[in-house]
């Protein structure tokens, strides 16, 4: 019997408008985070520490249904239900209305919280979503709206990206901190020599490469997840390497020069590599087409849950293996020599 996919629950749901044109939406979740939670015992067992709700006069603990927020006035507490809330909230908490539309480029990357996608409430609007999105791409403009999602109000830009909406929630203006403020030894516009800003140029240039956010990923959460594999298999695991020294005036040249250097010399030896990895990779291209669908899916798994799943199936010496040597381990011996 085939799975049947189970389509996510949109965090809100409500009428985007721009202009007189309404279209219903739900706002889905864009990112994930692969970090690692912990629970909290107490040293030397294996007991939870929980944290509860307590009357701090009573000692009693309070059931969330029981709970009313307050705000301290300095004299008294003035008590607010969230339903009272919900009833002065715009739009009672079920419209996004479009404001205004501004070219990307002037909204500053500071002002960027989190990232959301936003789905039609159905085919019937599929034309009205699809014509917003082509229009954003277009134009290579956001829409800039406020909304209410869970007793908060939000600032968010709307904008078409890879055929979709996403909204994206923006800080309040005031919310933006001055760094002159709260740096308090800014350089300003510290003077450099002609040579030292020239080497510093062809710094940036030897280092600069495409961006490819796939190139990157979270070494801290594997560090993390080696860690707890090592610790329950019992063997030691390598201390991180010291943070550089810092780089003074008088060394900054010396250190400038030597940077581009050595940001030079691998690029040729990159260069070859990617030559020859390009011919490996047409040879490969067959042997990947028989990978099972059971290597595929190990695929899209972050390495802290192919940790976990290759604990659970008492693979040696998984705590040295990279992502893909544990993608390996973890399927047949078939899926394994189609890959290599």
């Amino acid at each position: 019997m085939e799975a049947v996919a189970v389509m996510a629950r949109p965090v809100w749901a409500g009428n985007l408008t721009f202009g007189l044109v309404s279209l219903p939406v739900g706002l889905y979740t864009a990112t994930d985070s692969h970090t690692m939670h912990f629970h909290q015992l107490q040293r030397g067992t294996a007991d939870r520490i929980r944290n509860r709700r307590v009357n701090e006069r009573t000692g009693d603990e309070v059931n969330l249904g029981d709970i009313v927020k307050g705000y301290d006035t300095g004299e008294e507490y003035v008590l607010v239900e969230p339903k009272e809330l919900d009833d002065i909230a715009p739009g009672r908490s079920r419209s996004l209305e479009i404001a205004g539309f501004v070219d990307l480029d002037e909204v500053e990357p500071i002002f960027f919280d989190k990232t959301y996608y936003l789905g039609p409430r159905g085919a019937e609007y599929g034309k009205v979503y699809s014509l917003l999105e082509q229009a954003l791409d277009k134009a290579g403009k956001a829409g800039i709206a406020t909304f209410v999602m869970r007793q908060h109000e939000y600032l968010v830009a709307v904008k078409a990206e890879d055929g979709i909406l996403t909204l994206h929630t923006l800080h309040w203006a005031d919310e933006i901190r001055d760094p002159k403020k709260e740096i308090g030894d800014l350089p300003g516009k510290a003077k450099a020599s002609d040579k030292e800003l020239k080497m510093a140029e062809q710094l940036i240039e030897a280092l600069s490469m495409q961006w490819d956010p796939a190139a990157f990923r979270d070494t801290f959460q594997e560090k993390v997840a080696a860690l707890i594999d090592a610790k329950t298999s019992g063997e030691s695991v390598a201390k991180a390497e010291p943070p550089a020294k810092a780089t003074g005036a008088v060394d900054l040249m010396e250190a400038l020069r030597a940077s581009v250097e050595r940001a030079r010399s691998p690029k040729d030896t990159r260069d070859k590599a990617t030559t020859t990895a390009g011919a490996q990779k047409k040879k490969a291209v067959s042997a990947k087409k028989r990978v099972t669908s059971k290597a595929e899916s190990l695929q899209s798994l972050t390495k802290a849950e192919l940790y976990r799943k290759a604990a659970a199936a008492h693979v040696p010496g998984r705590s040295t293996m990279s992502h893909d040597q544990l993608v390996d381990a973890l399927t047949d011996g078939a899926s394994g020599r189609a890959r290599s």
